[in-house]
């Protein structure tokens, strides 16, 4: 075989195995991308969850310390009460509204 200075068949397969070998890397370097955004989306539910959680238990707290307070007239109470349904719907919106952005958020094929 004569070369005169012309790319070798062998010298155009090795640019073909790099090429190959570079999109290999980037894919991987992408999935390893999309695990760390799902590590992302986990904890962002998990403390989405807790936000909730103790928001709820604060608001039971107070319900308690407001139905025990002597002091309260009944208005006041019917007020604060009032107030806690309120806080607990705000809350359960905001809850639900972000668990959906959160899941909604991209999603590897």
């Amino acid at each position: 075989m004569i070369c005169l200075g012309g790319t070798s068949e062998r010298e155009f397969l090795e640019k073909i195995v790099q090429n190959k070998e570079r999109v290999s890397k980037i894919i991987n370097e992408v999935r390893n991308d999309f695990a760390k955004m799902e590590k992302l989306k986990a904890d962002a539910l998990k403390k989405v969850e807790e936000m909730r959680r103790s928001a709820e238990e604060n608001l039971e707290k107070l319900e308690r310390n407001a139905t025990k307070e002597k002091d309260l007239v009944p208005e006041s109470r019917r007020r604060i009460s009032t107030e806690i349904v309120q806080a607990r719907k705000e809350i359960q919106q905001k809850y639900e509204d972000m668990k959906a952005r959160i899941s909604a958020a991209i999603v590897p094929e």
